[in-house]
Order: structure tokens, then C-alpha cells, then sequence
């Protein structure tokens, strides 16, 4: 950012009533226009010390008394001067000194995240940090809370650089042999195993950045299967509370309820479908439709049996599914343990009224969502830096083919469309349009 560019304010904090608000100015002029709001203060304040300063408004008369902080160039959150007046947390007179504060023609409104958008393009974040940042006010789960933190203290950046800088060695030891054969002779020595190698690191990064975005949007679970087996229940038993309505008669359910839970730091989306038959009535049908497509969306399905059910029956439910990874129970243990002739089968067992082999269910549905480790040790939690990952392995996918059977020039090419996609994780190559399009999710104020 230059010298002349606007001066920014906002409210840093909501617009509700609390303890303390703060309205914060980010620019040139933000001593200056700091200073009109809390005359009081030294005309050279002492940066990152906080002065009990009178706020006041056009005229002069007191408003309020609070805290005045300077964050001088550059060191400051966005690399310009910064200065925070931390004041009583009421909307009206924090609305009253940010309209003071925009009095001053130097002053304009911030756009939403154009704080931590400031702090990248000065330098003080690179782009996976500056993201984390709307991750963390965003995170509903203690394990998005902490793969943010961890985007933001630099995880997601060093893992990235670790692949970002051999890669671009590789692409100038390629180039150099196409433009200068006599001068770089031999740089493109075993080029095919350094791209087989890159290769193996990004599909590592591809694969934890989709645990990320399971973390960040949360597990989507829902349990369905034939009327009557005992969903509700327990549904009602992994939620911990009576959500949906439960009765001995089939099709009670005729809509999917959901609820949500977190396990493990994990945040999951518990559904409750409509049970499956072959002849409903005609509101049932239409539940059971949704059912059906609400299973092709989710991440988990827990197919719920009568204990009576045989392999071939269990079978059959499985059509409605598709690709959709599916846990297969028995539920209504506690009723099937009263009843003679029902052969026992190989599924785990489970009752929602009693409890009986739910906590072993939870954990067999988390191991399926999640597989091993922990989700608080995810890093990547962003649908963008997926989609580039997943660019820049499939460029070096084919980087390695190029590398047996086509020319210099092709495996040159294809390592140099895998560094542009790393580049728009790591902002090192970045287009303005795409910079507006991540930032526009962030609050106005960050």
C-alpha cells in the first residue's frame, strides 16, 4: 500500500451491546483522525501504550472515556498506522465516533476484511494466514478452532513453502536446459524422480486438505433404513435429547429432522429420515424421496435394521445409497433379546432406548468419517487451497508421464501450471479478482 492510499475505519467488534467496543483506523491519517476523536492524547504517542482518553464528539463535549492504542508503521496488524479506541460496548456511541471518525474526507469505510487484506498485501500475512483468519471467526467446532489456529500461527504456509520452493527449483533447472543447453547441461538429471517425489508430497497435502474441509463445514451423517427398526430412537440417543417424535406405529417419521453435535472436536450433522417401504401413503412417499436424495449427499449413512432382517434384505437396502460409504446395524437389540427364532447376524448391535452399543456405533462412525489421528491436528480446512492442491498433483501427474514418453518442453509446461495453483494457496501468484472473491467472506472490521 502507498503513503496517499485512503485512511480505513470500522467497527472492530459487533454491533450489539457488551462490555467494551472498539473502532479501529487503519491508514496515513489514522493518528491524526485518532486524535480528533481523543484530543487528549500526545501528539506523538508512544506506540503500543495504552492512554485513558476522553472520547469526544464535532463540538468538543465528552462522549465517553476509554482506551487509546497506536501501532506504528509497520509494525502493525496491516503494516500501515493503526490506532484503536477501545470504548463501552454501546452500538449508539460507537456508531457516533465511527461517523465522527468519517467526517474527515481522508476516512472511508472499510470493505469487508480489508484489515487483514491491508496485512497481506504489506507483507505481514501471506494468504493462508490471512484466510485463517476467517476461519477462526467462522469456526462452529473446537477442531475447526484449532486447524485455524494452526493456518494462522503458519502450519498450511511452511507445508506449502516445503513444496512450493524444490518445485520451483526443479521448473528453473528445466528451463535453464531448454533455453541454455550448453551452460546448464545435466541440470535435468533424474528430473523424473524429483517430480515423482513433488508429486508424492502433494497428493499428501490433497488428502489432509479433504479431512480440513470436513472440519470445516462439519460431517454430514444420516440414519436410515426400513420403518419401524428403531432410527428415531436412536437418533434421539446420539443427540441426547428427544428431537424426534417416536411411536409404534411405521412411518412416523415423514420428514428429515437433523441436529447438530460435535464428537471428538469434530462437528457433525445428525439426519433423521423418513423410513423406507415399498407402499406409503402419499406424505410419507414425498419424505421418502427426500430420504433418498439426502442420502446421495451426505458423508456417512447408517443403514438401521429390524434384528430380523437377513444379508439378502440388508442387501437390497443398500441400492439407495449409491457411492455414499454406509454402517450397517441392528437396531432394537433390547426388543430382539425378548423374541425366539431371530437368527443373530453379524452386525453390530444397537438400541437407542437402552443405549446398548451406541457409544461403540459413535466410535465405528467417527473411525469411517475420519479414519485415524486426531481432527484437531488438521490444517487445511479451505475449499480453495483443495481445488489448487488438486491442480497442482494432476499437473505433476502428468509432469511424471511427460517425463518417459514426451519432450523437455511438456514436463517443463506441466510443472509450471503445479507452481501457479501452489501459488494461489500461498498468494505468490494471485489475481485481484480472486483476492476480492476471499476477502468478501470476511467480516467488515477484520
Amino acid at each position: 500500500m502507498t503513503s496517499d492510499s485512503p485512511t480505513i475505519a470500522a467497527l472492530a467488534t459487533a454491533p450489539t451491546a457488551g462490555a467494551v467496543g472498539i473502532l479501529r483506523l487503519s491508514g496515513p491519517a489514522a493518528l491524526d483522525v485518532g486524535r480528533l476523536l481523543a484530543p487528549g492524547v500526545p501528539a506523538q504517542p508512544t506506540p503500543r501504550h495504552a492512554y485513558l482518553a476522553t472520547f469526544v464528539d464535532g463540538a468538543g463535549h465528552a462522549l465517553d472515556e476509554g482506551l487509546f492504542l497506536y501501532f506504528r508503521a509497520p509494525a502493525s496488524f496491516t503494516g500501515e498506522d493503526v490506532v484503536e479506541l477501545q470504548a463501552h460496548g454501546s452500538p449508539r456511541l460507537l456508531s457516533l465516533l465511527l461517523a465522527r471518525a468519517l467526517e474527515d474526507e481522508r476516512v472511508r469505510p472499510a470493505a469487508p476484511g480489508e484489515f487483514t487484506r491491508r496485512a497481506f498485501l504489506n507483507g505481514r500475512l501471506d494468504l493462508t494466514r490471512a484466510e485463517a483468519v476467517a476461519d477462526l471467526v467462522a469456526a462452529d467446532s473446537e477442531a475447526a478452532v484449532r486447524a485455524a489456529a494452526a493456518g494462522l500461527s503458519g502450519v498450511l504456509a511452511s507445508r506449502v513453502r516445503a513444496l512450493e520452493e524444490p518445485l520451483r527449483e526443479l521448473h528453473a533447472d528445466l528451463e535453464g536446459v531448454l533455453n541454455f543447453p550448453d551452460e546448464a547441461e545435466g541440470a535435468d538429471a533424474a528430473s523424473g524422480e524429483r517430480v515423482a517425489a513433488l508429486r508424492a508430497q502433494a497428493e499428501a497435502l490433497l488428502a489432509e486438505a479433504g479431512r480440513g474441509r470436513l472440519v470445516r463445514r462439519g460431517a454430514r451423517v444420516a440414519l436410515f433404513g426400513p420403518v419401524n427398526a428403531g432410527k428415531s430412537t436412536l437418533f434421539n440417543r446420539l443427540v441426547g435429547e428427544a428431537r424426534a417424535l417416536v411411536d409404534d406405529e411405521p412411518g412416523t417419521t415423514r420428514d428429515a429432522l437433523e441436529a447438530r453435535v460435535e464428537w471428538n472436536g469434530l462437528g457433525v450433522t445428525l439426519f433423521d429420515t423418513a423410513g423406507l417401504r415399498e407402499a406409503p401413503g402419499r406424505v410419507e412417499a414425498l419424505g421418502i424421496a427426500r430420504t433418498r436424495e439426502l442420502l446421495a449427499g451426505v458423508d456417512l449413512a447408517v443403514l438401521v435394521l429390524p434384528p430380523e432382517a437377513t444379508e439378502t434384505e440388508a442387501e437390497a437396502w443398500l441400492r439407495d445409497v449409491g457411492a455414499t460409504p454406509v454402517l450397517a446395524v441392528d437396531g432394537k437389540c433390547d426388543v430382539a433379546a425378548g423374541q425366539e427364532g431371530v437368527t443373530p447376524t453379524p452386525r453390530p448391535r444397537v438400541s437407542g432406548l437402552t443405549g446398548e452399543g451406541v457409544e461403540s456405533l459413535r466410535a465405528a462412525m467417527l473411525g469411517q468419517l475420519w479414519g485415524g489421528g486426531t481432527p484437531s491436528a488438521v490444517a487445511l480446512v479451505s475449499e480453495r487451497h483443495a481445488d489448487a492442491l488438486r491442480r497442482a498433483a494432476e499437473a505433476l501427474a502428468r509432469a511424471g508421464a511427460a517425463s518417459h514418453a514426451s519432450t523437455l518442453e511438456v514436463v517443463s509446461g506441466e510443472v509450471g501450471l503445479a507452481l501457479e495453483a501452489l501459488g494461489e494457496v500461498s498468494g505468490t501468484t494471485v489475481s485481484e479478482a480472486l483476492l476480492d472473491a476471499i476477502f468478501q467472506r470476511f467480516c467488515i472490521g477484520k
